[in-house]
């Protein structure tokens, strides 16, 4: 974890102008920041930014918030991704949180950062090799040029070569300080005994870094060259501390803007795949390298966007494999469609005997909904076999039963209906009868149970809303303005006193057991008494700092407001007088206004239990008094705020 002085000095080092600034001038480059968000534009009126308070506000999306939240938003990034970030970018060394760690944690967070920078002095090393050696000249660059990689995309990749001497890595490493432990652990060289002689794992191959969503290398892959060597054409790097081949997309890093802008992830299998289609245009591409596809993987390109194009060369053993990718995909509540590519084609290959305009078009021609791709499939092999189309029936309302969209559900229903000359009645009958057994036993994701929403009357919906707006006013208070100073008096007699809005409040809530009734306020609320009872008036400027997206954005809402005064009420002598201008009087209002509604949800309660008459006469006699006593607490509030009962 982060140590809270190192996110204090990226707070207090990073500018959030600057940083929106940099993202402008990049989107204006033209340069890989084509996904960047519309709003980032300095002509949007509907985006602001406060240099002051650094915090920044879209209202046209609602989205808001500091200079990390920023980063997030616009690279996709988690917290902890984005302060490394901007860490990196203000050259600010990163400490951990010692206090937090225990001696076991400090070790392996100190060798995981051994591992990181390994893995990117690997990284140079190979580029280095493959451009400024002879034998990376002629067999590296040879070989990327024959598959018709230009010269930029190669650098883009930061593909490189691993020399042919069995331990030209290893001592290169040595020779940096590396010891034998870490270079064991990182898969880069090979021992085979307990001494230090070991070899390079990639030796004699060319270099495919694998970068992290953030762009840090975590492991390579690399693809020999030689025919006649009997040994895996592609290896990969074993797993270690920051390597987890499940858990990481190749290509990601350099795809996801294009991901962002394009709004669809195409998802192939191989490094080639990526780097040929990229080439030619397709750059929303990455590639599972290899491996089955996992949860953790599509999880990730949710990050980005909701729809995946799963690519597939047409042999069978793909095709198969493709189908649990399709339900994996659905039970995450993305969209998924297929595309297969003619025979003997994949998508490297199909893509260096094309141009961009024709490998765009064949895409938007070819690409199927999972019903029409398995349909198409597996009709085939039932060769007019009434039992064998049952079950391709019941396998693709299995797929429809992972989703759990009903809307989605229904049109994918009518469109089976319609291909497959088969009723909707029994189509939804099979469904209903296969999402009952996959809740009892577990088989599927989707065991949401199905909730019966009870309409809200009027008076019930009015009722909700003012308490929402009620709350949402002494927030805006507690965030705006909570360490104002306010001199305040309840009653004429009373000697007035000074204290601050935040005080005040809670001072007031405090006195009959109150806090928010809406969860999400409430949660706010409950960390404002805490910075109390820790010296603290936290205000919204506290919480445009927190490590929670939603609270941040609310945060950033409640301190920079769209609309403001016009100067020309001034100029014709009209003067409205601002929230912060009455901050006594707003104050006090706001408390009694939510004391009154309090005291008017309890009376309801009790007038609703009193007409039950399933109580004892001891109990209603109770209740008559409680409500008699809420009355008068009722009748004192509404005198303080000067209305007329």
């Amino acid at each position: 974890m982060i140590s809270k002085e190192t996110i204090d000095k990226i707070f207090s080092t990073a500018r959030v102008e600057e940083v929106i600034s940099d993202f402008i001038n990049l989107k204006k480059s033209g340069s890989n920041y084509k996904g960047l968000s519309p709003f980032v534009d300095e002509k949007t009126p509907s985006f602001m930014v406060s240099p002051s308070k650094q915090i920044w506000k879209d209202f046209s999306s609602g989205k808001g918030g500091n200079v990390v939240t920023f980063i997030m938003e616009q690279e996709h990034y988690t917290y902890p991704e984005a302060l490394r970030y901007l860490a990196k970018k203000y050259n600010i060394e990163i400490e951990e949180d010692s206090k937090e760690q225990t001696e076991t944690q400090k070790e392996i967070q100190l060798n995981k950062e051994s591992l990181y920078q390994l893995s990117e002095v690997a990284n140079e090393y190979f580029q280095n090799q493959l451009w400024k050696t002879e034998e990376g000249n002629n067999i590296g660059i040879s070989y990327f040029r024959e598959r018709s990689i230009r010269d930029d995309i190669i650098k883009q990749f930061q593909l490189g070569y691993s020399p042919r001497e069995w331990e030209a890595f290893t001592q290169f490493a040595f020779n940096k300080g590396y010891k034998k432990e870490i270079l064991e652990q990182s898969g880069l060289t090979i021992f085979k005994d307990v001494t230090d002689k070991g070899f390079d794992r990639f030796r004699e191959r060319v270099i495919f870094p694998i970068h992290s969503f953030s762009g840090r290398v975590l492991g390579f892959g690399g693809r020999i060259l030689q025919n006649n060597v009997k040994a895996s054409k592609y290896l990969n790097s074993p797993e270690s501390e920051i390597y987890h081949k499940s858990q990481v997309l190749y290509g990601l890093f350099h795809a996801k803007s294009f991901i962002i802008k394009e709004d669809n992830c195409f998802l192939v299998e191989g490094y080639m795949d990526v780097i040929s289609l990229y080439q030619n245009g397709i750059k929303n591409v990455v590639a599972s390298s290899g491996t089955s596809l996992t949860v953790e993987q599509i999880r990730l390109i949710k990050r980005l966007t909701n729809n995946i194009t799963i690519l597939y060369d047409g042999d069978q053993a793909g095709i198969k494999a493709s189908f649990r990718s399709i339900d994996m995909i659905l039970e995450q509540e993305m969209n998924v469609k297929v595309l297969l590519f003619p025979d003997g084609e994949d998508p490297d290959s199909f893509a260096r005997k094309h141009t961009a305009d024709e490998i765009e078009l064949f895409f938007k021609e070819n690409s199927k909904d999972f019903i029409r791709f398995k349909t198409d499939i597996l009709l085939g092999e039932t060769n007019g076999d009434p039992i064998k189309k049952a079950g391709l029936i019941r396998d693709i309302v299995g797929s429809i039963a992972l989703i759990k969209n009903l809307i989605q559900r229904e049109i994918y229903v009518k469109e089976c209906s319609r291909i497959l000359d088969i009723s909707e009645q029994v189509l939804f009958s099979e469904l209903a009868q296969l999402t009952q057994q996959n809740t009892q036993t577990g088989v599927s994701s989707n065991k949401r149970q199905q909730v019966v929403l009870q309409p809200v009357d009027k008076s019930q919906q009015e009722e909700i809303d003012f308490t929402y707006k009620i709350e949402e006013d002494i927030l805006e208070l507690l965030l705006s303005y909570g360490d104002h100073q306010i001199v305040i008096s309840y009653l004429e007699e009373e000697e007035p006193y000074t204290t601050t809005v935040i005080e005040e409040i809670v001072q007031r809530f405090k006195e009959d057991d109150l806090q928010l009734t809406i969860d999400f306020y409430n949660k706010i609320y409950l960390e404002i008494i805490e910075g109390i009872e820790n010296n603290q008036l936290r205000t919204g400027e506290y919480f445009v700092k927190s490590k929670e997206d939603d609270i941040t954005q609310f945060a950033a809402g409640k301190l920079l407001k769209k609309y403001s005064i016009s100067n020309n009420w001034e100029l014709k002598e009209i003067y409205v007088p601002t929230l912060e201008q009455n901050l006594s009087k707003n104050t006090k209002d706001v408390i009694l206004k939510y004391k009154a509604i309090r005291i008017s949800e309890i009376n309801k309660k009790l007038a609703k239990e009193l007409s039950s008459g399933e109580i004892s006469e001891e109990r209603r006699l109770e209740i008559f008094n409680q409500i008699m006593t809420l009355d008068k607490l009722l009748k004192q509030i509404h005198r303080l705020e000067n209305r007329v009962i």
